[in-house]
Formats: C-alpha cells, structure tokens, sequence
C-alpha cells in the first residue's frame, strides 16, 4: 500500500541541461501562500513556451509562492553578444547633442560610456527545436522533482512535530483526571455547606434547592469536553497520514480542538486545570503557526 505524507510549501530545486552549445538551467523556490503564485523569469528565445511552463509548474506543485528562473547560457562564439551599431549611434549622437548644450568640447570621447547604455549589446538568440524543447521540459521536471522532495523532507519533520504537540495535549488531558477528582470534591463539600445553612430555614423550598444542585454539578461537568478533545486530538493525527490531508483541512480540526480546551477552562472553574489548560493552548498554538506551511 503507498504510503501518505504530509507535505511543507517550502522547498528548493534545481536542475540543468546542455543542449548544443547552450547550458539551461532552471532553478525553484517555493514559500507558503494561501493561492498559487508563480513568478517565472526565462530568457526572451523562451517566452513562448511560458504557458506551458506555468502549467507543468503548477500542476506539479499546487499552491505556494513559487519563484522560477531559468537562464541559458550560450558556449558558441556564434550566439555571443554583438554591438547594435544603430543604438550605439543614436546614444552617441545624443550625447554629442548633450555636450553642445552644456559647452563641453566635442572632441571628447564618449564611446565608453555609449557601451554602457541599455540594449547596445544584444543577445544573438537561436530558438529551441523540437528535440531541445523535449530535454528542456525533462529539466523542468527534475527541478520540479527536487522541489517535492525538498518538500516532503520538511513535511517529515513538521509532522513528528505535530505528533508531539498532539501527545503533549493528551498526556496534559490525563492530569486532568487527576484534579478533576479533587476539583468535584471541594465542589460538593463548598454545596453541602451551603446546604446545612439554609437546612433549618422554613421558607426555602427544598426542591428547588435540590434542582439547582444538581444543575451547578451537571454545568461544572467537563466529562464531554474531556472526550471531545480527546477524539479530535485521534483525529488530527489520523489526518497526517490520509491521502488528501492538506493543511486547511487540519487548520479545521485544531479549530474544534482549540474549542473544547477553551470550554474546559471555562467550565473547570478551578486554578490547577487552568494551568492545564494554559499549557495545551501553548501547544495548539504552535500547531497553527506551523499549519500555515502544509500543502
């Protein structure tokens, strides 16, 4: 049977092809983000083949900040960068045109700075053929490859950071017991005071007193709570490993975990499982920070 993971958003790969004599390299990084977002940089020989790109990129990859950059590296003298005369004279005509305004001597040579202008130096770019254009796809792929593997290292760790936190919250749920005893004790004592003061008044209606007891003792009662949490706490960690768990889905679950905690503070009404209470909302806390990272 295959075996299911949680996956981080973050991640890095990296691939490289040579093709003739030109050297193509794609490169991957990957941040957590609600949507897709892919922010793709390619040579302008490969512009059109950005669609293609965007898809293979994020059908591959899904959700996240993705930041792509491919780069070609030409090794011919044949598709080295040449002078475009015509920039070249129209930069040094406009500098001419500058230096009579301003009175400078003319005779000055501005044909350093005319070879730092913009676009004077141009890329002699050969398109792809059908044959290169199937080799640059497969480096696609392995970079995208490298990125889910990248990804799903870090998942691994987050998920055994989850299964902590989970089993912290639940070895935490068993010292609840322990004080829950002494909690309904000094409950029923603080009642049973209570009680023999008003005993011997005529005008207090037994029943009534009676039916308030009972309803302070079944409000105080945290029995529900404890096995709520308890299940959604089995839940979330059952989620790790089913093959569509992704992180909105586990965010929900720990929104109906963090429920039950706080519904235990507010019941127990006692100082010692407030403290309980307190350290599980640490946990859980930690939890979410780390969820807006899953896939």
């Amino acid at each position: 049977l295959p075996i299911f993971m949680i996956k981080s958003m973050t991640g890095y790969g990296k691939s490289s092809v040579s093709i003739e004599n030109r050297s193509i390299t794609v490169e991957i990084r990957t941040l957590n983000s609600k949507q897709l977002d892919i922010n793709l940089r390619l040579p302008q020989n490969l512009k059109e083949k950005e669609i293609n790109i965007r898809k293979m990129i994020s059908n591959a990859l899904i959700r996240g900040k993705i930041d792509v950059g491919i780069t070609l590296d030409n090794n011919s003298a044949d598709e080295a960068p040449v002078i475009d005369k015509d920039m070249a004279k129209h930069y040094h005509k406009e500098l001419l045109k500058l230096s009579d305004s301003l009175k400078i001597d003319s005779t000055s040579d501005f044909l350093e700075l005319v070879v730092k202008m913009p676009d004077v130096f141009t890329q002699r770019e050969k398109a792809i053929n059908e044959n290169d254009s199937l080799q640059f796809e497969k480096c696609i792929e392995k970079a995208v490859e490298a990125v889910d593997n990248s990804r799903i290292k870090e998942g691994a760790d987050l998920e055994e950071d989850f299964k902590m936190r989970i089993d912290n919250i639940l070895n935490l749920l068993e010292e609840v017991n322990n004080y829950d005893k002494n909690r309904i004790e000094r409950i029923r004592n603080r009642i049973k005071g209570n009680i023999a003061k008003f005993a011997n008044d005529p005008e207090m209606d037994q029943n009534r007193i009676e039916q308030e007891i009972i309803y302070y003792i079944e409000k105080l009662d945290i029995t529900e709570e404890q096995v709520r949490l308890k299940n959604n706490c089995k839940y979330f960690l059952e989620n790790l490993n089913n093959e569509k768990s992704s992180g909105k889905k586990l965010g929900f679950i720990t929104q109906e975990i963090g429920r039950e905690i706080n519904t235990l503070g507010s019941k127990a009404n006692d100082s010692d499982l407030q403290r309980i209470v307190v350290l599980m909302k640490d946990e859980l806390e930690k939890i979410k920070e780390q969820l807006f990272n899953i896939l």
